[in-house]
């Protein structure tokens, strides 16, 4: 891999084709509502599903839990298939995604991590240093993650909705590395950036090249759709993303680019680098709940955008979850190129006949005609 900063070229992805998808061929997959939604082609209605759809909330879920770990869910392929499908049975939504944590594939580059229940991924042996870099591995996805390939083939031979892969972003996955778990403020990962801009520029680039086989993988296994979420980039300011984030970022999508795929870049309290993200790439740019969907449109540019209901809301009256997602889809007005999501995922306690409720009426909803 390359050391340093400069430009790398991508990785091609591993071919698959023992776990190429058995399902039912269809004379153009990209032609579904979601998939069309993301290349801003007119749609019938806007396309709705939920980031965390897979689990937290569903009941049929927790009972799988009760005897499988999230790590041994993503390892069993049939296991991981049935969670992934759950919520589309139930919920009527318009995508699926892949059950994986983010920081799934770290094992594969020799990273001891542990998902601790009710803290979330704890790292062994945290990186802070260039030697600690140096001792990662290249990213082999049969070999690191092969169940989880083989249940992309399953979802797609059973799943009347196209399937979304997905990796986490460099930037935050570096953070889970270098704080060794999760963190408010993530100075040491700061810290690092500025200080040890060589040891920052390598561990990016080796997280990029595993992100770029990864996804990779994940589409050659099936995948139709594939999602990079940069959950904690929003603490950086707009210098910093530049110039320690964007690049990494931009290598990501140009490499997804040549898979033929959509992809949505998407982050958390990003308001302030909006532009910087549209510009890394992304055919759809996520918007969370602190901004005004057209606000954050216009700052994107011409990119389909997703989301930006704040999950916290279907915790309350549904009365207050209709207002909001009306005043969302009114903002849209109906253009091409707006996926309906929550602005994060769903929270644990929500009620699933919430979320079913919620996808009817975004299915319902005509521009321009919702209720007084």
């Amino acid at each position: 891999m390359t050391r340093g900063g400069g430009p790398m070229t991508p990785v091609p992805a591993t071919p698959l084709p023992m776990i190429r998808p058995a399902g039912p061929v269809v004379a153009d997959p990209r032609e579904t509502r979601y998939l069309r939604a993301c290349r801003r082609k007119s749609v019938d209605v806007t396309p709705v599903w939920f980031m965390r759809q897979a689990g937290r909330a569903l009941p049929e879920y927790r009972a799988i839990r009760e005897r499988a770990t999230l790590v041994e869910i993503t390892r069993d392929a049939p296991l991981c298939a049935e969670v992934t499908l759950q919520p589309v049975r139930r919920l009527g939504v318009d995508a699926a995604i892949l059950f994986a944590d983010i920081t799934t594939p770290l094992a594969g580059i020799g990273v001891d991590v542990e998902i601790v229940e009710g803290r979330g991924p704890v790292v062994a042996t945290p990186i802070r240093s260039a030697g600690d870099v140096d001792r990662l591995r290249p990213f082999e996805p049969v070999a690191a993650v092969g169940p989880l390939l083989e249940a992309i083939a399953l979802i797609r031979a059973a799943s009347p909705v196209p399937l979304i892969g997905f990796a986490g972003a460099p930037f935050t996955l570096a953070c889970y590395l270098v704080e060794g778990g999760p963190s408010r403020d993530f100075l040491r990962t700061k810290t690092l950036m500025h200080a040890e801009p060589v040891a920052w520029a390598a561990l990016m680039d080796a997280l990029t090249e595993m992100t770029i086989r990864y996804l990779g993988a994940q589409v050659a296994a099936g995948a139709q759709a594939v999602q990079v979420f940069d959950s904690w980039v929003g603490g950086l300011s707009p210098h910093d993303y530049a110039l320690r984030v964007a690049p990494w970022m931009a290598r990501i999508f140009d490499a997804v680019r040549t898979l033929d795929v959509p992809a949505t870049h998407f982050g958390i309290n990003t308001a302030g680098l909006l532009r910087l993200q549209a510009a890394a790439g992304g055919d759809v740019i996520g918007l969370d709940w602190r901004i005004h969907l057209a606000d954050g449109w216009a700052l994107v540019g011409d990119r389909a955008v997703q989301g930006n209901l704040d999950p916290a809301l279907l915790l309350g009256p549904f009365e207050m979850v209709a207002d909001a997602a009306y005043r969302i889809l009114d903002a849209a007005g109906g253009r091409a190129g707006h996926v309906f999501n929550l602005g994060h995922g769903v929270l644990p306690s929500t009620d699933p006949d919430a979320l079913a409720r919620l996808v009817d009426m975004v299915h319902d909803h005509v521009p321009g005609r919702s209720p007084a």
